[in-house]
């Protein structure tokens, strides 16, 4: 006889869990503690299964009835319903552990760690992680609609961080197109917030361009009274066009003091190619006082706290902050825009050469070949000028401008 919800509501617990049934392999099972059970009963292949349905009154006799019918159809169909409910439920568990920040913290691992990327790189990937964490780390990757990416980004936004907002962005999408090659996820939400930020206006690094201020930061740079790590990273940062970020990074075992080389490996270069420094007379000076310091084993500019990790990011602005120059003014990455220009407005060096010597466009991808290639020679004696240079304006020298050869 069918249930009905009157017979359903009077049914009382006993001390065993008994069945009551109700049609076409549908039935109800009543627990000890007054549970109502719905299950219900079919056979594949001569074995008979049970589906688990849910619990009366929150499964209603008339949902219950429905989803027995659709397990009727799936059974006809070869199907097998509680097998295909299992891997539903076990489907949604790996989803709900699969939040945002897990996916993006893989992504960084696997795709940028192990790959190689630049150690400035990971650090900017994990910044970003951390201004998109608050809103969405925990929310599984595969629920996160576009308006819940939108809002961290509008705050950034909001303090006058258009640039740091638009990397963000990027940074989401790379994830979100990571979960979806690895089936965390059907889609990319950021691709419907192209056009939802401020484009942000190109900035440059603010750089001196003048000869006799270059001179002054020269000899502010010299009277520097903070950690003698970072005086001589000061000193040495005008005259080797590298990037802060390869500069801090750099180890002493990739630096020839005898050749005058210092050959900075593919993954610490932005290009991700390897790249050679020439090392002036001046550098070598430099590095040798402080290999006489510290040793020539680690980081050529330890941090202060612990001789294991480089110096901080922030380190040679904040030391140009503490000598009283503006963010406006100089900035350490602005020294390669000095160095570039200085170089151009001499006319004596093929600006192909210059170009290498900043690592823009260095092709040269032969592993262990650093320094044999195009406008190397050129480099080593435009290296050696450009020091010499920088000593006469630190003394208050005359400008020295004369012609040399070029490579």
């Amino acid at each position: 006889m069918p249930l009905t919800d009157t017979r359903l509501r009077a049914l009382k617990p006993k001390d065993k869990p008994y069945k009551v049934t109700d049609e076409r392999g549908l039935y109800v099972e009543v627990t000890p503690t007054g549970g109502k059970l719905w299950r219900f009963r079919y056979r594949i292949g001569g074995a008979q299964k049970k589906l688990c349905i849910g619990s009366y009154p929150d499964i209603s006799l008339k949902q219950a009835r429905d989803a027995a019918y659709e397990a009727r159809r799936a059974v006809a169909s070869g199907g097998d319903p509680a097998f295909e409910k299992r891997k539903r439920k076990i489907r949604a568990e790996f989803l709900s552990a699969q939040t945002f920040e897990a996916v993006a913290r893989e992504y960084i691992e696997q795709m940028m760690v192990q790959n190689g990327r630049a150690d400035g790189t990971i650090v900017k990937a994990n910044y970003f992680l951390d201004k998109l964490a608050p809103a969405i780390g925990n929310r599984p990757i595969h629920e996160i609609e576009p308006f819940e990416v939108l809002a961290p980004l509008k705050r950034l936004e909001a303090t006058g961080k258009h640039e740091t907002a638009k990397k963000c962005r990027s940074f989401a999408g790379r994830v979100f197109r990571y979960g979806v090659a690895t089936t965390r996820c059907k889609s990319d939400p950021t691709s419907m917030l192209r056009g939802a930020l401020v484009t942000p206006r190109a900035t440059h690094y603010a750089a001196i361009l003048e000869p006799t201020e270059l001179g002054g930061l020269l000899r502010a740079i010299d009277d520097f009274t903070g950690y003698m790590v970072t005086k001589f990273a000061l000193q040495i940062a005008p005259h080797v066009f590298v990037r802060p970020g390869e500069l801090r990074h750099a180890e002493w075992h990739e630096i020839d003091l005898v050749d005058g080389v210092w050959k900075i490996p593919a993954g610490k270069m932005k290009a991700r190619r390897a790249h050679a420094v020439p090392l002036s007379k001046q550098v070598r000076g430099y590095l040798t006082d402080l290999a006489e310091m510290l040793g020539r084993e680690g980081y050529v500019f330890p941090s202060a706290r612990s001789s294991k990790r480089p110096m901080s990011e922030n380190t040679l602005n904040a030391a140009f902050r503490r000598m009283g120059y503006s963010k406006e003014e100089v900035t350490a990455h602005g020294l390669r825009a000095t160095a570039s220009t200085f170089l151009n407005e001499s006319g004596l060096w093929n600006p192909d050469a210059i170009e290498r010597a900043l690592a823009h466009g260095d092709s040269n991808v032969v592993r262990g070949i650093y320094h044999r290639g195009k406008h190397w020679e050129e480099r080593v004696r435009m290296a050696q000028w450009w020091s010499d240079y920088l000593d006469e304006l630190r003394t208050g020298g005359k400008v020295i401008m004369g012609k040399f050869a070029k490579g």
